[in-house]
């Protein structure tokens, strides 16, 4: 059931600006135990929600290896999300009406402090296992950073340490096509729909690979003499429309700013003396197909954290196949976590 944190205080924001307060949408699944040292937090990526089953089906669950059974499972969504956080389309008290475009700049760590103000709430005093992948992935190793001593064992999926001038012009060029929406400027939850659905088009080239699009979208032996409607056009289509029925523009281009910010070495130092101070034992997943987080930036992370492992998994689907092979996921965790219990996970094919 999907619960709401509410934060009453002012919250002062990296970049200067400050929030009047902020709610927070979390979802827990399981027990607490007595001892306290079964909690598990999920970090959702760019576009999720506070309801992991719903998007990693293959791993948590009951009989998974995220077991609520066996495990208090937290997952919170994001500040400046649409899931039931304050985000763009909540109502400013100050004015009474919708943020839109006056919603403040987020970085990833005003995020992760907005998370670890939950926790308190919640009444967490340690967190066995974080995992979060992509966006979620930076989340967790922000935290990992900032508050040490808040997590026992680390798994960083399909991430890195800063983000990539790649990353960031992919996102950029999907802001831009919000942008280039003549409904933009407008005052409207719908303000920017067409544009948030060409810009889920650009991050699917990023997300997959060609392999996979050869695979699924080629046309059939006997659509040789097609000139229009093809498949690989309508799954763009499709893949757009369906981000805009379930998101907002406002929240895409905020997060997706969020994420370009993020850089663990920010005020640190460096990015390798920022995760130096990491005491969690680590695992680093990258998947070796992934264009948008190539495997480059996991071995950084790997490098640089103390006594962290590596495991690059094998996957036609690039970036997400973070969230498509829960297998292989699953056995690279048991094979760096072997305590945590050894459960049959089904390969689920979904999408980011």
């Amino acid at each position: 059931m999907l619960e709401v944190y509410k934060h009453t205080a002012p919250f002062e924001l990296e970049g200067g600006e400050s929030l009047p307060g902020f709610e927070l949408a979390y979802t827990t699944a399981g027990t607490l135990n007595r001892e306290g040292n079964n909690v598990v937090w999920i970090c959702h990526a760019l576009t999720g929600n506070a309801q992991p089953e719903e998007w990693w089906p293959g791993l948590v669950g009951s009989g998974k290896l995220l077991d609520p059974d066996r495990y208090f499972i937290v997952c919170a969504n994001v500040l400046g999300g649409c899931y039931g956080s304050t985000g763009p389309l909540s109502i400013n008290p100050q004015t009474g009406e919708p943020w839109y475009h006056s919603f403040p700049v987020l970085t990833n760590r005003d995020i992760v402090r907005a998370f670890q103000l939950l926790k308190e709430h919640i009444g967490i005093s340690r967190i066995n296992v974080m995992l979060g992948g992509s966006l979620g992935g930076q989340h967790a190793v922000e935290w990992a950073i900032s508050s040490p001593k808040d997590i026992e064992r680390l798994v960083l999926l399909a991430t890195n340490a800063w983000h990539s001038p790649w990353g960031i012009a992919f996102n950029e060029s999907q802001r831009m096509a919000i942008e280039a929406d003549s409904s933009w400027l407008q005052k409207s939850p719908k303000a920017g729909e067409g544009g948030l659905k060409v810009a889920r088009s650009i991050g699917m080239l990023s997300y997959r690979t060609w392999q996979i699009y050869n695979e699924r979208q080629a046309e059939a032996a006997t659509s040789a003499d097609k000139l229009e409607n093809y498949r690989a056009a309508t799954y763009q289509q499709y893949q757009g429309q369906k981000l805009v029925n379930r998101f907002n523009a406002f929240t895409y281009y905020r997060l997706s700013q969020a994420m370009d910010s993020h850089q663990v070495g920010r005020g640190r130092g460096s990015a390798a003396a920022a995760l130096a101070g990491v005491s969690a034992k680590t695992l680093v997943v990258g998947v070796d197909s992934d264009i948008l987080f190539p495997v480059h930036e996991q071995e950084f992370l790997a490098a640089h954290i103390p006594a962290a492992a590596l495991q690059v998994i094998s996957s036609v689907y690039g970036h997400d196949g973070f969230l498509v092979e829960a297998e292989a996921i699953a056995a690279a965790i048991q094979g760096h976590f072997p305590e945590l219990r050894e459960t049959a996970v089904t390969r689920e094919k979904i999408g980011l």
